[in-house]
């Protein structure tokens, strides 16, 4: 929900729109007992693409040489985030420095996504 996909545009909306919402339920539950955290994860080690039916990496780089964070790191630093309240809680250090880069560069960082995932995708698969 921070940054854009190639050929995922109305995926990537619909995290926006989550992101959003929760910053919303965050100012509008401030006074009250109840909490909400987003999490914006990296990319994390998991079965997801494999177990969906969609044809994973097309291209001779895949996704084996990409940093991953563990599917266990990924739940413990969620754990973590939500035991100390965070309002924003980010999976992985990529997740992180795209965070910062589409603040501060945001068409540099485009064209590194796009060009990270064209070398991990196929151009087919990430020209909608």
């Amino acid at each position: 929900g921070f940054f854009p996909f190639p050929g995922q545009s109305m995926y990537g909306a619909s995290k926006a729109a989550v992101k959003l919402l929760t910053e919303g339920l965050y100012a509008e539950l401030l006074e009250t007992d109840v909490h909400v955290s987003v999490i914006m994860p990296g990319a994390v080690n998991t079965r997801i693409t494999q177990n969906s039916g969609v044809a994973g990496p097309v291209a001779p780089g895949d996704a084996s040489r990409m940093p991953m964070t563990s599917a266990e790191d990924a739940a413990q630093i969620m754990l973590d985030g939500i035991a100390r309240d965070r309002l924003h809680i980010f999976v992985g250090r990529d997740a992180r420095l795209m965070n910062v880069a589409i603040r501060v560069a945001p068409k540099q960082a485009i064209r590194f996504i796009q060009k990270q995932m064209k070398a991990l995708l196929g151009s087919s698969q990430t020209t909608g």
